[in-house]
């Protein structure tokens, strides 16, 4: 089961997925299309990121989000969008 932890650091967001096993592709592709404004959640705080780094190393996937400058990212808002996301990478298994 994916577990992930978010951090909110004083200019940026920062987010572990671990345990990502056989949904990591899926998640990968997720956070891609957000990358390319293509985000599928249901919020629109995808619309305050200026920046989204992407690192993928074994079964873990680290994430830096930050806002566009004079925007301030949700934390809850991006939680939800991590569930939706999670949630989404299940069902495509």
């Amino acid at each position: 089961m994916v577990r992930y932890e978010l951090e909110e650091k004083p200019d940026h967001l920062e987010v572990k997925l671990e345990e990502t096993g056989e949904k990591k592709e899926a998640l990968l592709e997720a956070f891609q299309a957000c990358r390319e404004g293509r985000c599928g959640c249901p919020t629109t705080e995808y619309e305050k990121l200026g920046r989204l780094e992407v690192e993928a190393s074994g079964d873990r996937i680290a994430l830096r989000l930050e806002p566009k400058e004079g925007e301030h990212l949700d934390a809850d808002e991006i939680a939800r969008c991590l569930d939706h996301t999670v949630e989404a990478a299940s069902r495509d298994e």
